[in-house]
């Protein structure tokens, strides 16, 4: 006889009859009460922009980390449990630096993603720097590589990551995804990107959304140089929003 649900939903390395690890699907599931992230990849570059909650007015809103640099050509935007996503992040970092150590090459962002969903899928081992549970955080890896290509990958709790030419995680994902879906367009600018993933957040946000609770991060590619990714200032953000 098979055991009840709430029993298979005690171990991560255990599957259910019907083949599922609810542990996973729970993860997977806490990543939509997080703030919602947006990523947008054109041939000129990749950009990124994230909601912040600013639940308190004594928070201070600097302090409020949801998009990264992995490195000078890559960045990284996060929704979920942000205390989870510090391991991945300094994880990526490390392997960044040392295959830059190691063989006098930036690191491909497909690459980075690629080691940081070989630490996700660790989960349940025997090992100390394991996790005993899945992290409960989906993350956007966004980048221009030497060769001078724009990528933008997502990768879920469950390790799983794939490339996208626009992509939303979070508790708006599914307004923002389709949104995006009918206004994303491969031929786009850059600068249309960025407008598109302002207009998205625009929509799905509760607040109203200003340079104070939103960071956008941009990595635009050069003519002879791969891109270097930068977090915009308020200043430029205020202007972007001023045009919406």
């Amino acid at each position: 006889m098979f055991q009840s649900r709430s029993e298979y939903d005690r171990g991560v390395n255990v599957f259910s009859p019907e083949g599922r690890i609810f542990q996973v699907e729970y993860a997977i599931e806490a990543i939509k009460l997080g703030s919602t992230a947006v990523g947008v990849q054109t041939k000129e570059g990749v950009c990124l922009a994230v909601e912040r909650r600013i639940t308190s007015p004594l928070m201070i809103p600097s302090s409020i980390e949801k998009i990264v640099e992995i490195d000078d050509h890559i960045g990284c935007a996060m929704s979920g449990l942000i205390a989870d996503s510090r391991i991945l992040i300094d994880h990526a970092r490390v392997e960044a630096q040392s295959h830059w150590f190691t063989f006098n090459e930036k690191m491909t962002v497909e690459s980075v993603t690629q080691s940081v969903s070989n630490l996700a899928l660790s989960f349940g081992e025997y090992d100390r720097k394991a996790m005993s549970r899945p992290f409960g955080v989906a993350i956007l890896m966004a980048g221009v590589d030497e060769n001078g290509e724009s990528v933008l990958l997502h990768m879920d709790p469950s390790g799983t990551y794939l490339k996208y030419g626009a992509k939303a995680i979070g508790a708006g994902s599914e307004g923002a995804q389709a949104t995006l879906e009918e206004q994303y367009h491969k031929s786009m600018s850059l600068d249309d990107g960025v407008k598109l993933c302002l207009n998205v957040l625009k929509q799905v946000m509760e607040e109203k959304i200003s340079s104070t609770n939103i960071e956008v991060g941009v990595c635009r590619k050069d003519q002879q140089t791969p891109g270097k990714f930068h977090l915009l200032q308020k200043d430029a953000i205020d202007t972007l929003l001023s045009t919406l």
